[in-house]
């Protein structure tokens, strides 16, 4: 009588790539993912241990709900976001200290707690009262109007979920030498939430859009009156104006009471605490859009207006806030997402991009949102080299580190794209590293 072949064995048909990449089918299966419990935990079964050891938080009552759920006091300091500090590194890709990091290495789906979301802003985040701001959309239309919160309330609202990204996230993989930052401090300028809003469409068809209107110009109530230029076709596309974060108000350091969010576009022209759109027939050419959010090319000239964010991905497990304790199985798990459209595949490398084995991706895949991806991986203690490469549904591939530096040079500080390199050492510690 033949017996079944144990479903947690890991033979050569269960190998989908060099150094140990395992076929993604075997996440399918439950039991696999169970093995390390099973057999630390059967032991303990059948030990008598009634009535010895009783924790604490079993011998006395509860603490009262709270108006606002809070986190457990074991997380406040285990997840935080990630603040700068602001070394001379940092300092020389021209930002603010009005800046901090999603810590993606907690981060196991797609949704970005509100509190976990980076932040970026030029002058501060700004106290408004939500009493007395207004929207008002103007210029070259047929009847300009104000909306307060009040009144966006009234119009009907949608729910989408989306990615946000910092168009200078990971730009420190551009110096000529690997940076020992971590991965939140490298990649955590992107984040993904559930945003509710009006469609701008909406308000510019109330508004009546002038025939020979191209560009709008969007202008936020910070202190520095941050504003950019938003192309009409995707004004009157997908872009809303957002109210609720992951169904709340948004927050202040997210532009309560009211911010533009433009699905799949650079961070910055999300322009939080919306108080104008002017409608025009050109851009503002401010500086925003001149000196700076410009992509300087190896000879000298400047890609203006490249709002629209590329494929990309990054492994956020294992990563270098980590090391491996000892050989075994591990899940590599990562993010990606493009600007353009859904997440196709995902590719996992273990050998510096020498083989590659496609990876499971979670479902729902979402246009312009993060999805998450995961592969199964037996180290057997030799060196490796972790890499992902995300495809999008219109076939745009993550290049990798050569690849875009070849075609963009190192002068620019913005739309980062590579592939991201994890170096794995025999003791099992990770650093960053270029391949």
């Amino acid at each position: 009588m033949s017996k079944n072949k144990n479903p947690l064995t890991i033979d050569a048909t269960n190998h989908a790539a060099e150094g140990g990449l395992l076929n993604r089918r075997l996440f399918l299966n439950s039991a696999l993912a169970t093995t390390a419990t099973l057999a630390t935990a059967g032991a303990a079964y059948g030990q008598d241990f009634i009535g010895e050891g009783q924790e604490d938080w079993l011998l006395y009552p509860g603490t009262s709900t709270l108006p606002y759920g809070d986190r457990s006091r074991f997380e406040v300091e285990s997840v935080q976001r990630f603040i700068h500090d602001y070394s001379e590194e940092f300092l020389a890709l021209r930002m603010s200290t009005y800046v901090s990091r999603t810590p993606l290495d907690h981060m196991l789906g797609t949704i970005t707690p509100s509190g976990l979301h980076f932040e970026r802003s030029h002058q501060g985040i700004p106290d408004i009262d939500p009493n007395q701001h207004e929207l008002v959309i103007h210029g070259k239309v047929r009847q300009p109007l104000k909306y307060d919160i009040e009144a966006l309330e009234n119009y009907p609202t949608v729910s989408k979920f989306y990615f946000l990204e910092c168009s200078g996230n990971s730009a420190v993989l551009l110096n000529d030498e690997p940076t020992d930052q971590s991965v939140n401090a490298i990649h955590g300028l992107v984040s993904g939430s559930e945003w509710t809003g009006v469609l701008l469409s909406t308000l510019l068809d109330e508004t009546g859009v002038g025939p020979d209107a191209k560009w709008i110009i969007c202008e936020g109530a910070d202190n520095g009156m941050m504003h950019r230029s938003i192309p009409i076709d995707k004004a009157l596309d997908d872009v809303m104006i957002a109210i609720r974060q992951n169904g709340e108000r948004i927050r202040p350091s997210q532009g309560y009471p009211m911010r533009l969010f433009i699905p799949g576009f650079e961070g910055n022209t999300s322009i939080k605490w919306l108080r104008s759109i002017y409608v025009s027939d050109r851009p503002a050419m401010s500086i925003q859009e001149t000196s700076k959010y410009t992509d300087m090319m190896p000879d000298n000239k400047s890609l203006q207006f490249s709002l629209l964010m590329d494929t990309k991905s990054v492994i956020t497990r294992p990563a270098n806030t980590m090391s491996l304790k000892r050989k075994g199985l591990y899940e590599i798990t990562g993010l990606a997402w493009s600007g353009k459209g859904k997440i196709a595949r995902v590719e996992v490398s273990v050998d510096g991009g020498k083989t590659w084995a496609d990876a499971a991706l979670e479902e729902p895949i979402q246009s312009k949102m993060l999805t998450r991806f995961r592969s199964p991986w037996l180290w057997d203690g030799s060196p490796a080299i972790l890499q992902s490469r995300a495809t999008d549904e219109f076939g745009r591939m993550q290049p990798t580190r050569d690849e875009h530096i070849a075609a963009r040079g190192q002068n620019h500080i913005y739309h980062y794209s590579a592939i991201q390199s994890w170096g794995v050492g025999t003791d099992g510690e990770i650093k960053n590293v270029f391949a």
